[in-house]
């Protein structure tokens, strides 16, 4: 009985780990680095950040976020496109913030690679992208 408790465990703990890193799989041409993850005074939440990396051409998922993004472009061009908006190109240099659920997607439209610091302000335990249909 305790060696089967043991083997069941020992499965449970692979297939989570399986399924934690197909979650976090990245996109072909998209390299997400995450920098920090820290609570914050607000209960139940916390900021993320990340610097992400999208190849020429290269677009991401439609996606939305339990909380609050702000992109900062780094370096090159990407075309946001959020529900309900007209299309809009960033520099670097230049920023954009996304409210909490809104679905969106972002696009390498120059002709190098493109990075932007994505912070954002979410609810602890929501995965942190939720693909949109």
């Amino acid at each position: 009985m305790k060696m089967s408790r043991i083997v069941a465990g020992a499965l449970l703990l692979v297939g989570t780990g399986l399924a934690l890193q197909a979650a976090n799989a990245q996109q072909p041409g998209i390299q997400r680095t995450d920098l920090l993850q820290h609570d914050l005074s607000v209960p139940g939440h916390e900021t993320v950040q990340a610097r992400v990396d999208i190849e020429p051409g290269a677009t991401s998922i439609k996606h939305s976020h339990p909380g609050e993004e702000v992109a900062y472009v780094l370096e090159g061009s990407l075309e946001y496109q959020l529900e309900g908006r007209a299309p809009v190109t960033l520099h670097a240099g230049e920023a954009l913030f996304i409210p909490a659920g809104v679905a969106h997607l972002a696009k390498n439209v120059g002709s190098g690679k493109a990075s932007e610091l994505a912070t954002y302000i979410v609810e602890k335990g929501i995965p942190l992208v939720v693909p949109v249909k």
